[in-house]
């Protein structure tokens, strides 16, 4: 068991390192368990056009480096591991536990930012066919279908980019949404509709994943979401792109959650229902999921914990307790304690 740390962020991405970064700058000494997938959903995303200051744009990969290297500049510590379970005191100033393996953590506050996940669509051959010609990312795996038929199913910009970008490897991209409207924006889906070699299908839904005769993905089997009538769709490659899923399971049954398993925070603040535990980014926003968002929330996070720490008096713990009858004994704040 090592020093009680001033504070502990949890997981990555834009929130995850903007709170390391000012954290780090405001001589905090953060350690950022960052997950072995550090960066978040932006490692898997290409140019990235609506991030201030970058008026050409920047990859996403890129993107997500500069914003650990400067963390890192500061004086962030990245230990690039899964945190396994935390123990989050009730009580102000009392000291949190996060445990990576059999490693335990210990801190004064703790800023939770371990965002969101890819939504699977739950269908038959989904999870044996994963990797096998269905997938959640293009940015990732567009490659492996140059020259094939691919699907993508959804209906937002994530899933207009995913086509896009699909689209400069694979023959034929047929966009799959369930409605007749899409909930991509105006130019996103202009854009879509401009490359020639996509197409979109619509009001339908996947109801099975098929492999073919080596074992990957053969076909796709459609249903008409008004009429019920089937189509089979021959592809080689299938893009999940309908929505995430906050990554709040570390937390739950001690932070509370919203039905939809975000994570719910104070007014306008980043306070989560336990005192010195903050949470920013995709893990509590469901309406905007914006990299510029998520930033903006992790500077919060590191300010709301820099402002408890300050005002807060520390719960002593064991190891800093005088000797003496714990009935009776007089506990002075930690700060006030001779070292």
């Amino acid at each position: 068991m090592g020093d009680i740390e001033n504070v502990i962020i949890v997981g990555s991405g834009p929130a995850g390192y903007t709170a390391a970064l000012y954290t780090a700058r405001a001589n905090l000494h953060p350690l950022v368990i960052e997950g072995f997938a550090w960066g978040g959903l932006l490692q898997q995303t290409t140019d990235v056009e609506n991030y201030p200051g970058f008026p050409d744009g920047v990859m996403g990969p890129e993107m997500m480096q500069s914003f650990r290297n400067q963390a890192e500049r500061f004086g962030a510590r990245l230990l690039t591991e899964q945190a396994d379970r935390v123990e989050l005191a009730n009580e102000p100033g009392g000291v949190h536990s996060v445990w990576v393996g059999d490693t335990e953590h210990r801190a004064r506050t703790v800023v939770l930012a371990m965002g969101a996940e890819h939504k699977k669509l739950g269908v038959t051959g989904e999870e044996e066919l994963a990797g096998r010609g269905v997938s959640y990312c293009a940015t990732c795996d567009a490659a492996f279908f140059k020259g094939a038929p691919t699907l993508i199913v959804g209906g937002g910009d994530s899933a207009m980019e995913e086509a896009i970008f699909l689209s400069k490897f694979a023959s034929k991209v047929i966009v799959v949404h369930r409605r007749n409207e899409f909930r991509a924006s105006k130019i996103m889906l202009e854009r879509a509709r401009g490359q020639e070699n996509i197409e979109f299908l619509t009001p339908y839904k996947v109801a099975e994943f098929v492999a073919g005769e080596r074992g990957a993905l053969g076909h796709a089997r459609l249903v008409n979401t008004e009429t019920g009538g089937e189509r089979e769709v021959p592809v080689a490659g299938t893009f999940i792109a309908v929505g995430h899923e906050p990554q709040s399971e570390l937390v739950r049954g001690q932070i509370d959650v919203d039905e939809n398993g975000y994570v719910i925070t104070e007014g306008k603040s980043t306070r989560t229902n336990r005192p010195g535990v903050f949470a920013a980014g995709d893990l509590v926003d469901h309406t905007y999921r914006q990299a510029v968002t998520a930033a903006g929330s992790g500077c919060q996070a590191a300010l709301d914990a820099e402002w408890y720490m300050r005002d807060t008096p520390e719960v002593p713990t064991p190891e800093e307790m005088p000797a003496g009858d714990p009935a009776t004994a007089q506990w002075a704040p930690v700060a006030d304690l001779a070292p």
